[in-house]
């Protein structure tokens, strides 16, 4: 018989205690389907199912009642083990700096960000943020962050960590003649003749926009320069003209479509230090690893009312 796992005695805490598979995995951060895979292997290693699924709520078994305590006591215990640990490594108190690209502070950062304050409050995060992934590596190899997130960099001497792909997206007004297309896709070269929505010279995007058009063919004249990465599917969206951003960029209600450019634009992104991390970095890029949303699925076609490159 398997032995149920950690994290899968935190799952079932976590169900109860929150009264909703669905409120479960947002505050897991896993998809539902994951979370109901993982307590089906906990009720098989158990012997018996331990919830019944009810219309509008979650209800333990007679088994479920009995698990529950012995569920809270084992995740008890691991957290006193992972406490003597943290102190042992330094995670109780202290300062991380991180530097990253923009774009990554704005789309993979927050939500990474926000586990680790939860996890190790005592240690606080100084983020330093740069234009362009150049700058970045320059920035890392002065020494002047302790882990750096960014494209992959050329020549880098030290540690690498590959975290994901990022997929970049075009964005467009929701009344665009193309916003409705059922492939949910688009050609650079389809938007040759518009004027785009371009970033501030010095910004590593303005440099991947130019460069992928170049390759389509064309140079995409700047209907408007946006000084900050945040505004530049914004003002997109609301008919400025055509946008090329990393798609985990774009806020989640906004005025506006997103295609994918065909053939994709891609990139990876890692994190990388200048020499061995110590635990506490190594810490924050597990979690970095675990949590970062870059994956090739993120472009998406959605419409919703109310060198390298930075």
């Amino acid at each position: 018989m398997a032995v149920p796992t950690l994290r899968q005695l935190e799952y079932l805490v976590t169900v109860v205690d929150t009264g909703s598979f669905t409120r479960a995995a947002e505050q897991l951060h896993v998809t539902q389907p994951a979370l109901s895979h993982q307590m089906r292997a906990l009720e098989s290693a158990v012997g018996g199912p331990l919830l019944e699924r009810l219309p509008r709520a979650v209800r333990l078994t007679p088994m479920g009642r009995a698990v529950l305590p012995h569920a809270r006591a084992a995740l008890a215990e691991a957290e006193r083990l992972h406490r003597v640990a943290r102190r042992a490594a330094g995670l109780e108190e202290g300062e991380l700096e991180v530097a990253a690209i923009y774009s990554v502070s704005l789309g993979i950062l927050p939500p990474v960000l926000r586990s680790w304050r939860r996890r190790h409050p005592g240690v606080r995060i100084r983020l330093r943020e740069y234009p362009h992934a150049d700058l970045l590596q320059a920035a890392m190899a002065a020494g002047r962050a302790d882990l750096a997130v960014g494209p992959v960099p050329a020549g880098w001497e030290g540690p690498i960590r590959e975290l994901g792909v990022e997929e970049f997206a075009v964005v467009l007004p929701a009344d665009d003649p193309l916003a409705g297309r059922s492939t949910g896709t688009v050609a650079l070269t389809e938007l040759a003749d518009r004027a785009w929505v371009h970033y501030a010279p010095g910004n590593g995007l303005a440099d991947l926009l130019d460069q992928f058009c170049t390759q389509a063919g064309f140079h995409p004249p700047a209907a408007i320069r946006a000084e900050q990465t945040s505004a530049v599917p914004l003002l997109a969206a609301a008919g400025l003209g055509p946008a090329l951003v990393p798609a985990n960029i774009v806020p989640p209600h906004f005025d506006g479509v997103l295609l994918r450019p065909d053939p994709p634009i891609r990139r990876t992104l890692a994190a990388y230090t200048r020499t061995r991390p110590d635990p506490v970095t190594v810490a924050f890029a597990d979690l970095l690893a675990r949590q970062a949303r870059v994956d090739p699925g993120a472009a998406r076609t959605c419409r919703v009312s109310g060198g390298d490159q930075a």
